[in-house]
């Protein structure tokens, strides 16, 4: 799968990250300047996150399906958002298109061959400035054993709210596109009026619900 300049691969905590309590909130001062809040290290809850992708069937329609269960750790630093990162997992043998047959296809050699490589995984190297409030992360992205560098471009990230049982609570939205011959994934099939079955790009949204604890 190849890459475009939207959105692009995985997630993991680099060690240059410190637990929330061990970084200084940026831009305080004993002037009475406003506080910007620390870094703060934030778990995916797997109950409440989604990847999902949509590639082209036949050249006439989108198939959408979800990739499989996502995990893995967010930092969020406000102050200074260079040195915000995430690493995500996603199993992919949970893949679901609603269609049995299709995600027995999916999960065999043809595609992202799970019993060799069982976790599309991702993790950042840069987070960038986007447009407005927006963020690109640049990371490397592993699917079947090939790693690429890929970008997503994460759209919104909400305030914090407090759940009813006693965690801190906030949502991330991302958005990438890559190319699955990029990641050794060429099964295709010719269609007879032309064109092929599968589509090569790949679009992928993901819907992260992040907890931490106060």
């Amino acid at each position: 799968m190849t890459t475009s300049p939207s959105v692009n691969q995985s997630f993991n905590v680099p060690s240059a990250n410190v637990p929330a309590a061990s970084v200084p909130a940026a831009n305080s001062s004993r002037s009475g300047a406003t506080a910007v809040p620390a870094a703060r290290a934030y778990e995916i809850d797997v109950s409440h996150s989604s990847a999902t992708f949509k590639v082209r069937h036949m050249m006439v329609a989108n198939v959408r399906g979800e990739l499989g269960h996502i995990t893995g750790q967010v930092v969020i630093d406000e102050g200074e958002p260079g040195r915000s990162s995430v690493e995500a997992r996603i199993e992919v043998a949970t893949i679901n298109t609603r269609d049995p047959k299709r995600d027995e296809h999916l999960r065999s050699g043809d595609f992202l061959d799970i019993a060799n490589f069982p976790q599309i995984a991702f993790k950042s190297k840069r987070v960038t400035a986007g447009k407005g409030d927006n963020l690109f992360v640049v990371g490397d992205l592993t699917v079947r054993g090939v790693t690429r560098e890929v970008t997503l471009d994460v759209e919104s990230i909400s305030p914090e709210v407090n759940d009813p049982w006693g965690n801190v609570r906030r949502g991330v939205a991302a958005r990438a596109r890559i190319n699955r011959k990029d990641f050794n994934i060429v099964w295709n099939a010719a269609l007879d009026g032309g064109g092929v079955v599968v589509g090569d790009e790949i679009a992928i949204d993901l819907e992260l619900e992040l907890t931490r604890k106060p």
